[in-house]
């Protein structure tokens, strides 16, 4: 997954306005503890970390 497409989907599920500020204030535990912007600069995969989200935020099936 490229990072358009995150960004894209982040936008979708959260809001332009909140995928941002979720992405750089929320930790989860699926990210070890990370927010999103700290796995993506760690290296985790965008891809990876959309399951993450969608998995610490019930995204429902359909949008993942």
């Amino acid at each position: 997954m490229r990072l358009t497409d995150f960004w894209r989907r982040m936008a979708e599920h959260f809001g332009s306005g909140y995928a941002d500020s979720f992405a750089r204030d929320h930790v989860m535990a699926e990210l070890g503890g990370r927010t999103v912007y700290e796995a993506l600069e760690a290296g985790w995969g965008a891809k990876e970390v959309w399951r993450a989200v969608c998995v610490a935020m019930d995204v429902p099936p359909e949008r993942r």
